[in-house]
């Protein structure tokens, strides 16, 4: 007999990183195991335009009492061998829903960022108004109701555990056959990108002092592109930020000859999964990360890609890459190779799928 599934969470498939790279890739391949997945999200493609617009305070208002609306209906009048919930159910502090689906049907509960941290940034400045309705520490409050959890690397996983002892490590995953190595245009010179979104651009700017310097150093030989937050200028690395699109995504990826992904070492990147630098790797680019959370256990320094910590570090260990048409060329097949082992939907597939059929049997 076929189990029902609902995954629920607040945006449209193909929308959110987290999302792409967390359940959607799986959804055919549950549905080939018997299981009818189901997708409620509470923002369409218009109200995600004016749910992230600065002001609009009343249409924010009509989003908010539609979504409620969804999720009474979904709480208390459907039932599901399986909820899904991905990050939160609902975009206020109040983790009501999640616990009420909790006592009609089995609930998982996935998360890839420290969310019970305090998110500061651009997201929090356009919607002000309503942001002392947020409470991070919701999180504690799924987590206790979910009859399983699933936590995208070991720092959450040892957040969670002493909450809930159900605790299933399930890494971010690339999709190996849509991330496919494009063979490279010869243009005499050498792209270093960065892909993000204008909530993590900050992360790009940590290291732009560094990239200035290497600017001096190579003049023309190199380039910057950035992609996901189409405001974002440089005058003095001629950058033009593209924004992100879905439909020419590993294209515009593809560009790149070394991809970097810099981190500030803190509480809240920790938590990340890795996903840029997965990313990267698995269209074979040679991938330069701060060593903070989970990307000390993505990257192998010198093999398949590199550690930098420090402003000298980043302009050492790029001009290496810079310098080395072969050193680029043999660490992205090294990278790769450990996208399909380890972060791959192809590998990882049958260990999700073992564990939602753990819990209906359970």
């Amino acid at each position: 007999m076929r189990k029902k599934v609902l995954f629920i969470c607040l945006h449209r498939p193909g929308r959110s990183p987290s999302q792409r790279f967390r359940f959607e890739q799986y959804l055919d391949f549950l549905d080939e195991e018997g299981y009818d997945c189901s997708h409620v999200h509470l923002l369409n493609e218009k109200n995600d335009r004016i749910f992230y617009a600065a002001g609009k305070y009343w249409q924010k208002l009509f989003i908010l009492i539609h979504s409620t609306l969804t999720l009474i209906n979904q709480s208390f009048f459907k039932k599901y061998d399986i909820v899904f919930v991905q990050r939160e159910a609902f975009m206020l502090g109040t983790s009501y829903f999640e616990r009420r689906m909790a006592k009609r049907s089995k609930l998982i509960f996935d998360f890839d960022d420290a969310i019970w941290k305090q998110q500061t940034g651009e997201i929090k400045s356009k919607n002000r108004f309503f942001y002392f309705l947020k409470n991070p520490n919701k999180t504690k409050h799924i987590i206790r109701a979910a009859q399983m959890v699933f936590a995208g690397n070991q720092y959450l996983a040892d957040f969670a555990l002493p909450m809930n002892p159900n605790v299933k490590i399930i890494p971010t995953t690339i999709d190996t056959i849509a991330y496919h190595v494009v063979p490279k245009r010869e243009t005499g010179k050498v792209c270093i990108g960065w892909s993000g979104s204008f909530s993590t651009i900050i992360h790009f700017k940590h290291i732009l002092e560094a990239l200035k310097e290497l600017k001096k150093k190579y003049q023309d030989k190199i380039y910057f592109k950035v992609i996901g937050d189409g405001s974002f200028t440089d005058e003095d690395l001629e950058i033009q930020g593209v924004s992100w699109q879905q439909e020419t995504e590993v294209k515009d990826l593809s560009e790149i000859d070394i991809g970097i992904m810099p981190l500030p070492d803190d509480e809240w990147t920790k938590g990340k999964c890795g996903l840029k630098g997965l990313q990267y790797m698995a269209l074979g680019i040679p991938t330069i990360m701060s060593p903070v959370g989970v990307n000390t256990d993505i990257i192998k320094d010198g093999v398949n890609g590199f550690f930098a910590s420090s402003d000298p570090e980043w302009i050492q260990k790029l001009s290496i890459l810079i310098d080395s048409p072969l050193m680029r060329e043999k660490m992205g097949i090294e990278g790769r190779k450990v996208v399909k082992e380890r972060f791959s939907v192809e590998a990882n597939k049958k260990l999700y799928l073992d564990h939602f059929n753990e819990l209906v049997h359970s």
